[in-house]
């Protein structure tokens, strides 16, 4: 009897123990998904920002059409977001969109903006891309790794996306009221829409761009332009009305018409835009914003363990426009 006893004991001792391995293997995964999904998305904000030339926008040549940003600051705001990315992926694990998660994920969202604020000086660097990657890196989050798909991934953000924060300041954004004088969706619709610019126009830009054998940064300023040339771009309308737009949607559809920034004359298109964006002081921050969740999603569904750092200061250095 005593050796029976003895013997279930250490059978119970051995799924204890086994169980407690198991539960800290799986706690050890989650924290790692987490720091993995908050590092892909502070890497796509830099790649997007160090991205060169790009029209209106912060990349390596300055500021753009910008008095209050540079590259400098633009880093500094994505490492400085990048914990609230965790905290999102954190409270995301294991969970399914609901309401409760939707105003999770928006508390977290407003001290990621309080902090990009301070971190920044007071300059809105990326207001935009903590809503749109912050929902892509929960969705991604609550899905297994096998089944994180852009498709699936964005069908997700949009469960998230469709629930109301209902503890949100009863403030009227730049957004709204582009919104509501233009008829815009602006951020919010993308979401709830399923990202159709990232998921449809975007990512297979960007891959057919490459598999066309095109250089990386000449691959990205397409898939920028891509969108450029079809989204209504709430930034461009709040600094320059629906001109401002028309420029911009105009200006990148030629140069993709001239067969993209690897052609001679779609880089004279581009930096033909570039000034048209600069003198009236207008940037498609909308369109940045959407280039990063995509090289954020590519990544994913590559199941990378980062985004490839930007280089299009090296390739433009050998030539890249060259034919």
């Amino acid at each position: 009897m005593q050796t029976d006893f003895l013997s279930d004991l250490d059978l119970r001792t051995t799924d204890l123990r086994t169980t407690a391995l198991s539960t800290a293997w799986d706690l050890a995964n989650d924290q790692a998904r987490v720091a993995l999904l908050a590092g892909l998305g502070r890497q796509a904000l830099i790649a997007e920002a160090e991205l060169t030339p790009k029209p209106g926008l912060v990349d390596r040549r300055g500021a753009g059409a910008h008095s209050d940003l540079s590259l400098a600051i633009m880093k500094c705001s994505a490492f400085t977001i990048e914990p609230y990315f965790c905290q999102m992926a954190a409270v995301s694990r294991g969970s399914y969109p609901s309401q409760a998660l939707r105003e999770r994920l928006a508390f977290i969202g407003r001290n990621a903006e309080g902090a990009m604020l301070r971190a920044t000086g007071g300059s809105n660097s990326h207001k935009g891309a903590i809503w749109v990657l912050g929902l892509l890196i929960s969705a991604t989050a609550l899905l297994d790794e096998d089944k994180a798909s852009a498709s699936v991934v964005a069908a997700t953000a949009k469960k998230i996306a469709s629930f109301e924060d209902r503890a949100a300041p009863r403030l009227v954004s730049h957004g709204d009221m582009v919104a509501k004088q233009y008829g815009v969706s602006g951020a919010r619709g993308e979401a709830i829409r399923g990202f159709p610019h990232v998921v449809d126009i975007a990512l297979p830009m960007l891959r057919s761009r490459r598999a066309s054998g095109a250089l990386e940064s000449l691959a990205r300023l397409d898939t920028l332009l891509s969108v450029m040339s079809r989204l209504d771009d709430t930034c461009l309308l709040y600094r320059g009305g629906e001109e401002a737009l028309v420029t911009a949607k105009e200006g990148a559809a030629a140069v993709m018409d001239a067969g993209g920034t690897r052609r001679p004359i779609g880089k004279q298109q581009l930096e033909r835009l570039d000034r048209q964006l600069l003198e009236m002081g207008v940037s498609p921050g909308g369109s940045g914003d959407l280039l990063a969740a995509t090289l954020f999603l590519d990544a994913i569904e590559q199941e990378q363990d980062e985004v490839e750092a930007d280089r299009s200061e090296l390739e433009d250095t050998y030539g890249a426009y060259r034919t």
